[in-house]
Protein backbone atom coordinates (compact mmCIF):
# COMPACT_ATOMS: atom_id res chain seq x y z
CA UNK A 1 0.00 0.00 0.00
CA UNK A 2 1.33 3.35 -1.06
CA UNK A 3 2.25 5.90 1.94
CA UNK A 4 0.52 8.83 0.44
CA UNK A 5 -2.27 9.11 -2.03
CA UNK A 6 -4.57 11.80 -3.15
CA UNK A 7 -8.06 11.22 -3.91
CA UNK A 8 -9.39 12.87 -7.36
CA UNK A 9 -12.80 13.42 -6.54
CA UNK A 10 -12.64 15.52 -3.62
CA UNK A 11 -8.74 16.87 -4.17
CA UNK A 12 -7.75 15.91 -0.52
CA UNK A 13 -4.55 13.86 0.45
CA UNK A 14 -3.92 10.98 2.47
CA UNK A 15 -1.93 9.58 4.65
CA UNK A 16 -1.44 5.80 5.60
CA UNK A 17 -1.58 5.21 9.20
CA UNK A 18 -2.32 1.84 10.88
CA UNK A 19 -3.41 -0.03 7.80
CA UNK A 20 -6.04 3.26 7.30
CA UNK A 21 -5.88 6.28 5.50
CA UNK A 22 -6.16 9.57 7.03
CA UNK A 23 -7.48 12.96 5.15
CA UNK A 24 -4.08 15.55 5.69
CA UNK A 25 -5.57 18.16 7.14
CA UNK A 26 -3.99 21.62 7.90
CA UNK A 27 -4.90 24.13 10.04
CA UNK A 28 -5.16 27.34 8.46
CA UNK A 29 -6.31 28.52 12.02
CA UNK A 30 -3.67 31.33 13.39
CA UNK A 31 -3.11 31.68 17.66
CA UNK A 32 -3.95 35.11 18.26
CA UNK A 33 -3.91 35.77 22.17
CA UNK A 34 -8.17 36.48 22.89
CA UNK A 35 -8.64 39.32 25.23
CA UNK A 36 -11.50 40.08 27.54
CA UNK A 37 -13.93 41.83 24.61
CA UNK A 38 -12.48 38.53 22.49
CA UNK A 39 -13.41 36.36 25.64
CA UNK A 40 -16.89 37.80 26.10
CA UNK A 41 -18.06 37.61 22.80
CA UNK A 42 -16.87 33.84 22.29
CA UNK A 43 -19.28 33.56 25.60
CA UNK A 44 -22.05 34.80 23.38
CA UNK A 45 -21.44 33.58 20.68
CA UNK A 46 -21.62 29.98 22.18
CA UNK A 47 -24.77 30.50 23.64
CA UNK A 48 -26.79 32.39 21.49
CA UNK A 49 -25.42 31.19 18.11
CA UNK A 50 -23.77 28.20 18.26
CA UNK A 51 -24.65 27.49 14.54
CA UNK A 52 -22.03 30.44 13.90
CA UNK A 53 -19.79 29.33 16.10
CA UNK A 54 -19.43 25.84 14.74
CA UNK A 55 -19.17 27.26 11.38
CA UNK A 56 -16.19 29.43 12.45
CA UNK A 57 -15.05 26.90 14.27
CA UNK A 58 -15.21 23.98 11.74
CA UNK A 59 -13.52 26.70 9.17
CA UNK A 60 -10.77 27.01 11.62
CA UNK A 61 -11.66 30.82 11.37
CA UNK A 62 -12.69 31.37 15.33
CA UNK A 63 -9.51 32.38 16.30
CA UNK A 64 -9.08 34.89 13.91
CA UNK A 65 -12.47 36.54 13.85
CA UNK A 66 -12.28 36.52 17.50
CA UNK A 67 -8.99 38.50 17.54
CA UNK A 68 -10.51 40.99 14.72
CA UNK A 69 -13.84 41.35 17.43
CA UNK A 70 -11.21 41.94 20.50
CA UNK A 71 -8.87 44.00 18.52
CA UNK A 72 -12.12 46.67 17.24
CA UNK A 73 -13.96 46.53 20.57
CA UNK A 74 -10.30 47.74 22.42
CA UNK A 75 -9.80 50.27 20.04
CA UNK A 76 -13.33 51.92 20.36
CA UNK A 77 -13.01 51.48 24.44
CA UNK A 78 -10.16 53.40 24.21
CA UNK A 79 -11.19 55.65 21.89
CA UNK A 80 -14.48 56.76 23.36
CA UNK A 81 -12.68 56.81 26.95
CA UNK A 82 -10.50 59.48 25.29
CA UNK A 83 -13.65 61.30 23.96
CA UNK A 84 -15.65 61.08 26.77
CA UNK A 85 -13.18 62.74 29.03
CA UNK A 86 -12.31 65.65 26.94
CA UNK A 87 -16.05 66.13 26.84
CA UNK A 88 -16.59 66.39 30.45
CA UNK A 89 -13.93 68.10 30.89
CA UNK A 90 -12.03 65.31 32.97
CA UNK A 91 -8.63 66.58 33.25
CA UNK A 92 -5.17 65.22 35.47
CA UNK A 93 -5.70 69.19 37.03
CA UNK A 94 -8.82 67.49 38.34
CA UNK A 95 -7.07 64.70 39.76
CA UNK A 96 -4.16 66.83 41.02
CA UNK A 97 -7.25 68.73 42.95
CA UNK A 98 -9.87 66.16 43.93
CA UNK A 99 -8.84 62.82 43.84
CA UNK A 100 -12.03 61.04 44.13
CA UNK A 101 -14.19 63.70 42.20
CA UNK A 102 -11.84 62.27 39.61
CA UNK A 103 -11.78 58.43 40.30
CA UNK A 104 -15.86 58.66 40.56
CA UNK A 105 -15.98 60.62 36.93
CA UNK A 106 -13.17 58.07 35.22
CA UNK A 107 -15.48 55.55 36.61
CA UNK A 108 -18.54 56.70 35.64
CA UNK A 109 -16.95 57.04 31.64
CA UNK A 110 -15.32 53.35 31.89
CA UNK A 111 -18.83 52.24 32.81
CA UNK A 112 -20.41 54.18 30.09
CA UNK A 113 -17.90 52.91 27.24
CA UNK A 114 -18.41 49.61 28.11
CA UNK A 115 -22.07 49.89 27.91
CA UNK A 116 -21.18 51.37 24.20
CA UNK A 117 -19.02 48.75 23.13
CA UNK A 118 -20.90 46.07 24.42
CA UNK A 119 -23.97 46.78 22.52
CA UNK A 120 -22.20 47.87 19.72
CA UNK A 121 -20.00 44.68 19.11
CA UNK A 122 -19.65 42.06 21.72
CA UNK A 123 -23.57 41.20 21.58
CA UNK A 124 -24.54 42.81 17.73
CA UNK A 125 -22.51 40.43 15.48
Amino acid sequence: MKKYITDEKNGLDYTLVNGVYLPNLVSTETNFEIGMWGQRHLAYIKQRRKVFYTSLLTNCKLNTYLHDIDVRATEMFDRLVKQLKEQQGITEQLKADDMMTWVQAVNNITNQAREIVYNEIIYMR
